[in-house]
């Protein structure tokens, strides 16, 4: 092994290991957080959990920066931000040809997601009413999802599977908004006590139904 290819290994392995530690602080973040509340959670119980030092943890950004980007790793599995199409398993679904396929991966993928978030995202809206500078990255989130959605809905309707139009399009999209949504995780498992796989059938069913039926013409 040449000099070069060493230290190029090297730059490699440190470049990893410090976004392994990233990681490992984010989501000893995201449970602290979602646990104990923003206004309760210190540096020093994240470092504690994560197992690094309350440096390490500094160097990672603000506390209200590690909550947000404890979110999107915890929802979506990694940080970023990338629209909802582009998320992996999203994008593997869309691939699927039969519909009903299609929507059962689809269906199981938003189910995992806000299970593994749905505490945070409490926490997130708690934070977001008590720090003014969190309100506005909130709002973004919300944008955020809902373009998400009616990218989505986009889709479907070249798949046949939406009626066409622009009406129609936003107004499954807002269907949809409100029945994938983490509070609606938190009511009826977290709440009701529903189990994971009831909510998950239960999604399947109303997803086809907001895509068949979206509400009316008024």
């Amino acid at each position: 092994m040449t000099e070069t290819s060493r230290r190029t290994y090297r730059s490699e392995l440190r470049t990893e290991q410090a976004a392994a530690t990233r990681r490992r602080i984010l989501d000893s973040a995201g449970e602290c957080f979602a646990e104990i509340g923003y206004g309760r959670t210190t540096l020093t119980a994240i470092a504690d959990r994560a197992g690094v030092s309350v440096e390490s943890v500094k160097a990672q950004g603000a506390k209200r920066a590690l909550l947000l980007a404890a979110f999107e790793q915890t929802f979506a599995g990694q940080e970023g931000g990338r629209p909802l199409t582009e998320q992996d398993q999203l994008a593997a679904a869309l691939a699927i040809e039969d519909d009903d396929d299609f929507l059962a991966a689809a269906a199981e993928f938003i189910a995992a997601a806000n299970r593994r978030s749905y505490a945070l995202w409490r926490a997130l809206n708690s934070a977001a009413d008590a720090d003014s500078d969190l309100a506005p990255a909130l709002r973004e989130i919300l944008l955020g999802r809902r373009q998400d959605i009616e990218r989505t809905v986009g889709l479907l309707q070249r798949r046949g599977m939406v009626p066409a139009g622009l009406r129609h399009r936003r107004r499954v999209a807002a269907g949809l908004s409100f029945l994938l949504s983490p509070e609606g995780y938190q009511q009826l498992v977290a709440e009701s006590g529903w189990s994971h796989a009831r909510y998950l059938t239960w999604i399947r069913t109303m997803v086809r139904t907001v895509l068949t039926d979206p509400g009316g013409d008024s």
